[in-house]
């Protein structure tokens, strides 16, 4: 296990720049609203990965602990070095981190090349924090999906438990916490098969992902990718996936034992976004104490011609059905504003009309540019009652280069998902990637958090199915299938 000391002191303001870590920060910091932190930096050298770069956030809070994992050292190919790692117990005051070992070959001896997709949940039943990732160009070019523990709140972590091998892409975790219901202590993992037109599978451990159960399909053999469960209150795991054009999503309601068959969230209405960057139409779902599932994407429904992406919420109560998208109020329609990537956080602690929500974007303020000429930015933006109204958006960090960022066989990278965490009754904190200019040939892009966190505030702007384009299930084309 590798283990850093706390990040201190590494901030961005309106009027300084980071000196740290091989960051400059100048022309990021003179465009952003508020003050950001590092917690992490890609430390590795190996050849077939672009240093200094860190990508693909994803975050979990429970109590005063937030943990997040992220890429490190990202692979033109598929992958990176390694999988990192930040912690806070401080409900995001100070920030420790490091790196995950037994999975690469560039970190304690493991048998793959990169690792991809990281996830973090926790299972309060055992009271672990579990990782989950994909081990990429492994033994026999197969990948697999592995589980690193981590039982001191985040700090230190267990070497990786095999959860599947195979041609296997996109996973991701979560646990059921609520003390309660009947599967109490029930962790799931999704993933599908990629040599198998992505074919979904679950699996289920009940010990704290010591040990993972038998794969299982759901009852109508779904195709699709990107899938994020969540778990009621009841026991019932709800799977919003991305399907081909369209936003699907399907249940257990006996622990993991079975899948029901998918049912429609929605068609989708896609805009490409420009320059070249690596984005697309995964979810990104929550859940709120009363079991009301959240789920976000980018589509462009709301704009005549489909010339920019707006972010669009569906949520569900009933498990089976999900409301009409409506259309996140950041920016009028007539704006040329492009929206993308959304990472959607919720207070777990509240629920219905007085739900708290984050949403953390990336952007492009004028949507039609080029790869020499697109400015990508930071978003974020909140609600107080369920995402009815929402509060002014403010920006993050920005404006970015996209020749700052790592390149893929897809494209400029900042992460195919990103994520926001809501502390219970406090503030939100995403942890996202931002780059500034390279110096020489090596990339400055590493992952910050909001210093102090962002409020949760209320705001007269609604959100409003009005103005839709009718969009059926077939509408928009399926982004590329294997995307480690």
């Amino acid at each position: 296990m590798h283990f850093l000391g706390v990040f201190s002191g590494r901030r961005l303001t309106l009027a300084t720049a980071l000196a740290a870590v091989a960051i400059t920060a100048a022309t990021q910091a003179a465009y952003a609203n508020v003050v950001i932190t590092q917690v992490s930096s890609d430390p590795f050298t190996n050849t077939n990965a672009q240093h200094r770069t860190e990508v693909e956030p994803d975050t979990f809070v429970q109590g005063s602990t937030i943990v997040s994992t992220f890429q490190v050292g990202r692979v033109a190919s598929g992958g990176s070095s390694d999988i990192g790692f930040a912690t806070s117990n401080t409900s995001g005051a100070t920030w420790s981190g490091g790196f995950l070992s037994g999975i690469t070959v560039n970190q304690g001896g493991g048998a793959y090349q990169s690792a991809s997709d990281p996830a973090v949940a926790f299972d309060a039943m055992h009271n672990v924090w579990l990782i989950a990732s994909l081990g990429v160009n492994g033994p026999g070019g197969n990948l697999a999906v592995f589980t690193s523990r981590s039982s001191d709140g985040g700090h230190t972590w267990s070497g990786p438990v095999t959860v599947a091998t195979g041609q296997l892409d996109k996973e991701w975790i979560t646990c059921d916490n609520t003390s309660t219901s009947p599967f109490f202590g029930h962790c799931y993992v999704e993933y599908d098969i990629t040599n198998a037109s992505n074919a979904l599978r679950m699996q289920t451990s009940t010990n704290g992902g010591l040990t993972w159960g038998t794969a299982r399909t759901t009852s109508d053999g779904a195709h699709g990718l990107g899938g994020q469960p969540v778990v009621r209150p009841n026991g019932t795991v709800l799977v919003p996936y991305q399907s081909s054009g369209s936003i699907r999503s399907f249940r257990s309601i006996d622990g993991g034992a079975t899948w029901r068959a998918t049912v429609l969230v929605s068609g989708v209405a896609h805009h490409t976004d420009a320059g070249g960057l690596r984005s697309g139409i995964l979810p990104s779902a929550e859940i709120d104490s009363a079991g009301t599932a959240y789920v976000v994407w980018s589509d462009c429904r709301f704009r005549s011609g489909c010339p920019a992406n707006d972010i669009v919420l569906s949520k569900s109560t009933s498990e089976t059905t999900w409301g009409a998208p409506v259309r996140v109020p950041i920016d009028a329609t007539t704006s040329t504003v492009d929206h993308f990537v959304p990472g959607i956080g919720v207070d777990r602690s509240t629920a219905g009309a007085t739900a708290r929500l984050g949403l953390t974007y990336y952007f492009y303020p004028v949507s039609n540019c080029t790869a020499s000429t697109c400015q990508l930015d930071v978003g974020y933006i909140s609600s107080t009652n369920g995402g009815a109204t929402w509060s002014t958006a403010t920006q993050l960090a920005g404006p970015m280069s996209l020749s700052w960022l790592p390149n893929t066989t897809q494209g400029r990278m900042f992460g195919d998902y990103i994520s926001t965490s809501v502390l219970a009754g406090g503030r939100a904190f995403p942890v996202i990637p931002v780059a500034t200019a390279p110096t020489g040939s090596t990339f400055n892009q590493a992952m910050f958090v909001p210093t102090g966190g962002l409020a949760v505030g209320a705001g007269a702007a609604a959100a409003s199915d009005a103005g839709a384009a009718a969009v059926p299930a077939s509408s928009a084309a399926a982004m590329a299938l294997t995307i480690q």
